[in-house]
């Protein structure tokens, strides 16, 4: 296969990006989206407007690792003008075992679909499930909706407190062929899949979830990485032996969408260990890909 032909435009699928226009800037609903939500957003590429929320109420270890907010613990939500002046949007919930059935309640109340619910990382404690939804309307309906799923699942969250980050940004970046970003200790990577991907019959921009992820977070042993891969499905085998190849653990293989063209595959990974050599691992696994 030929070797992805990596980008320098990132794009962060968890939290959202520094690139950004105010929403009074523009008129659309954002500004009312983020009153009715609480928390403010940022109008990104290809006019998404991104709310992200740091699960910075829990408390979660994977070995002995404690996951920071912005490495694996994110809820987000992205927004995109449609037709007729409806609104559609897209993203995933972090929640304990407990906040799902009632948090999923809570959404098909105001008519937003489930599309999956599962893990992301496997041997955390306590357990937490993402749950990725769908939905399409009026933008208040929407975001009142929201609000109050994200009020059963811990609310509105503070901001993280960045850890002291002994990364190489630098050395990562070189490595993966890609800028990152410093988001609360955490340095994050997004690469865009380079054809459209929709979900019922909507183009989802890479802002909305359609980009690879890869962060990386300081440990005492170096570093801990995780993320997930955005794969068409004869894309699948070849990464999961490039991962698996250079020691990096393939933690779920699922869908987060319905009725997506063309059929996406997620992979979600973890390892921990020296920085550099887990960028190479993760390297390998983009190498496979094609360019088109």
């Amino acid at each position: 296969m030929r070797a992805l032909v990596l980008t320098t435009i990132w794009l962060i699928p968890y939290l959202a990006s520094s690139i950004s226009l105010s929403p009074q800037q523009s008129a659309s609903p954002w500004a009312q989206i983020e009153r009715i939500l609480g928390a403010k957003g940022a109008l990104l590429l290809d006019d998404v407007f991104k709310i992200a929320q740091p699960r910075t109420d829990l408390n979660v270890r994977r070995g002995d690792v404690r996951v920071a907010p912005t490495l694996a613990l994110t809820s987000w939500m992205a927004f995109k003008e449609g037709d007729g002046g409806m609104v559609v949007v897209h993203g995933d919930l972090c929640l304990r075992e407990e906040e799902v059935n009632p948090v999923m309640t809570r959404l098909k109340q105001g008519g937003i679909e489930t599309t999956a619910l599962h893990n992301h990382i496997i041997g955390e404690q306590p357990r937490v499930m993402f749950l990725h939804f769908w939905g399409r309307g009026g933008a208040k309906p929407l975001a009142e909706t929201l609000r109050g799923a994200l009020d059963l699942a811990g609310g509105i969250q503070s901001p993280p407190k960045p850890p002291d980050s002994t990364l190489n940004q630098e050395e990562l970046e070189r490595i993966l062929g890609q800028k990152g970003k410093l988001a609360a200790g955490v340095v994050q990577f997004g690469i865009p899949r380079p054809f459209p991907i929709r979900m019922h019959g909507v183009v989802l921009p890479p802002a909305m979830g359609m980009a690879i992820a890869i962060n990386f977070q300081p440990t005492s042993a170096g570093a801990a990485t995780t993320g997930d891969f955005v794969l068409r499905e004869e894309e699948l085998a070849p990464v999961l032996e490039a991962l698996r190849a250079h020691k990096i653990e393939v933690t779920a293989v699922h869908n987060h969408m319905l009725n997506d063209d063309p059929r996406m595959v997620f992979v979600h990974f973890w390892g921990e260990g020296n920085p550099a050599d887990l960028a190479r691992a993760l390297r390998a696994a983009l190498d496979t890909l094609t360019r088109k």
